[in-house]
C-alpha cells in the first residue's frame, strides 16, 4: 500500500495559539513512515511548512504519488500537540484540498484524540487515530480489519460512526532511531527556543522520553502522551549521533519533562552538540544542574507557573519546594546554562505587584520569567473537566469563548486579537457526512 503523511503549511492568523510558528520536525510521521516501510508499505512524507510548499504544491505532490492513504495532522508536531491551536481552519482545508486524490483520509493529532467525533465530522476524513498514531497506521492497511483496530473512530460499512477503544500509547522500544532525508535536515535552520548564538548549521528535535509523571490541571496531556515512558539510551545516542553527522549543531529534545538521568547526560557531555530542554528546576539538584550546562545544555525553559505555594496547588504542580527556594536554582543553572526561563501562568491567585517584584529579581540575576500566560482550558485536560464536566461535540467553541470572554489581555507571543472559534474555521464538510447525519 502507499501512505502520504501530510504536514500542511500551517498559519495561525486570529488564533489564541501560542506555540513557535517555525518548522519542526515530524517526529510523529518520522517514526510511522520506517513502522511502513519496515512492513513493506511505500510512504511519501509531506512538509508543507518545512519543505516552504503552497496548498497547490501539497496537492500536487500527493497527486503524482498516487496514494492509497492520506494522512493530515491537527497540529504541527508532537512538539505542540499539547498547546496545539483551537481551530481546524488549516487541516480541513488540506482535506478538502486532498480529497478526491488522497484515497482513504486519516486524522492524527491532538484534535481527534479528545473530541474524536467532531473533529472526524469537521475535518471530512473517513478514519481519525485516538492518542498516538505511530504504531496503529500500518494496521490500517486492511479496510475489512478495521473492526479490529483499537483507538480509532470512522465511518462504517452502514455509514454510522464506529468508535473503538480509546487513546492509544505508543511502545517506546518498538519505535526506532529515526533517520531524516539530508534535504529536511538541510532546511531545518531554526533552533527551538535557543537564544545564545545565533544559528551556524541546522537544529533539530529528538524525544528521549514521552509522557510526564506529574498531572498539572492546565496540561492536555491526558490522551495522549500521557504516561511517562523512557526511550532506551542506545535507541536515543543512534538517533543523535546520526544527526551529529548529518551536521545538526543543537537539538531540542521534545519531552514534556526532561528529567535527570545522569547516563544520558555523560553521553552528551562527549558529543559535539548544544540542546535545549523543558523540565521542571525543583527536580534538579545542583550537581545535576551543573552536569546538565557541561553536557551542552544552553537553554532551560523551567514550568515554575505561579509565584505563591497557593497558585502552584492550584494548579496541581505538586512542587515541594519554596518560592526561594525555586529561584535559588533558576539563578543557579544560569551559571552554567546560557538561557534559563521561568515560565509563569495567569494562575489568578498571584498578586500582580508581587509577580513584577520576582520577575524583576529574576532577570537581575539574568533568569527571564515571562508575563504570566493566560490560560486556555484545552478539552481533555484536568482543567476543562473541573469546569464543564467531559468534553463534548461543542467543548473546543465552549473553552475558546470563555477564554475570549475571561481575558481582554494576551501574552506577549499572541499578536493580535483573536477571532472567534466560528470565524477561524471552514464550515463543516457536508460532503463526507452521511445523508442521515447531516
Amino acid at each position: 500500500m502507499k501512505y502520504a503523511l501530510v504536514n500542511p503549511h500551517w498559519t495561525f492568523d486570529g488564533s489564541i495559539y501560542f506555540g513557535c510558528p517555525e518548522p519542526h520536525l515530524p517526529l510523529e510521521y518520522g517514526y510511522a513512515k520506517q513502522l511502513l516501510e519496515d512492513e513493506g508499505h511505500e510512504v511519501l512524507l509531506v512538509d508543507g511548512l518545512l519543505e516552504h510548499l503552497s496548498r497547490e504544491e501539497v496537492r500536487s505532490r500527493v497527486a503524482d504519488f498516487a496514494p492509497d492513504f492520506t494522512v493530515i495532522t491537527t497540529a504541527p508536531s508532537y512538539l505542540f500537540w499539547r498547546c496545539a491551536q483551537p481551530e481546524l481552519r488549516v487541516p480541513q482545508e488540506t482535506a478538502a484540498d486532498l480529497r478526491d486524490i488522497g484515497g482513504t483520509l486519516i486524522g492524527v493529532g491532538p484534535h481527534g484524540s479528545s473530541t474524536p467525533v467532531i473533529t472526524l465530522k469537521k475535518l471530512g476524513v473517513d478514519l481519525l487515530v485516538m492518542g498516538e498514531c505511530e504504531e496503529v497506521l500500518p494496521q490500517l492497511a486492511q479496510r475489512e480489519a478495521w473492526s479490529f483496530v483499537p483507538g480509532i473512530v470512522y465511518y462504517g460499512q452502514d455509514r454510522n460512526i464506529k468508535v473503538q477503544g480509546g487513546p492509544q500509547a505508543a511502545d517506546m522500544d518498538r519505535l526506532p532511531a529515526l533517520r531524516w532525508p539530508e534535504s529536511l535536515v538541510r532546511r531545518h535552520d531554526h533552533h527551538h527556543h535557543r537564544f545564545d548564538n545565533h544559528p551556524q548549521a541546522p537544529g533539530a528535535e529528538m524525544e528521549t522520553s514521552r509522557g510526564c509523571p506529574y498531572h498539572c490541571s492546565f496540561c492536555a496531556k491526558d490522551n495522549f502522551r500521557d504516561g511517562y515512558r523512557r526511550r532506551p539510551l542506545t535507541t536515543v545516542l543512534e538517533e543523535l549521533d546520526g544527526l551529529i553527522a548529518q551536521g545538526v549543531e543543537y537539538i531540542y529534545f521534545i519531552d514534556e519533562i526532561f528529567l535527570p538521568k545522569r547516563e544520558l547526560l555523560e553521553a552528551l557531555v562527549t558529543r559535539p552538540v548544544k540542546f535545549g530542554i523543558q523540565t521542571r528546576i525543583d527536580l534538579w539538584k545542583p550537581d545535576m544542574i551543573d552536569l546538565l550546562g557541561q553536557a551542552g545544555c544552553v537553554s532551560i525553559e523551567a514550568g515554575v507557573e505561579s509565584i505563591s505555594e497557593e497558585g502552584r496547588a492550584l494548579l496541581d504542580k505538586n512542587c515541594k519546594l519554596s518560592t526561594e527556594a525555586l529561584a535559588e536554582r533558576l539563578v543557579h543553572a544560569k551559571k552554567t546554562v546560557p538561557f534559563v526561563q521561568a515560565t509563569l501562568m495567569e494562575s489568578r491567585a498571584d498578586d500582580p505587584d508581587a509577580v513584577e517584584a520576582w520577575r524583576s529579581y529574576l532577570m537581575e540575576k539574568g533568569v527571564w520569567a515571562n508575563k504570566p500566560v493566560p490560560l486556555f482550558a484545552y478539552p481533555g485536560s484536568p482543567d476543562y473537566r473541573k469546569r464543564w464536566g467531559m468534553p463534548d461535540d461543542q467543548a473546543w467553541e465552549r473553552a475558546h469563548a470563555a477564554y475570549l470572554e475571561q481575558f481582554d489581555e494576551f501574552s506577549d507571543i499572541q499578536s493580535e486579537r483573536p477571532l472567534l472559534l466560528s470565524a477561524l474555521e471552514r464550515a463543516v464538510p457536508i460532503s463526507r457526512i452521511p445523508e442521515d447525519q447531516r
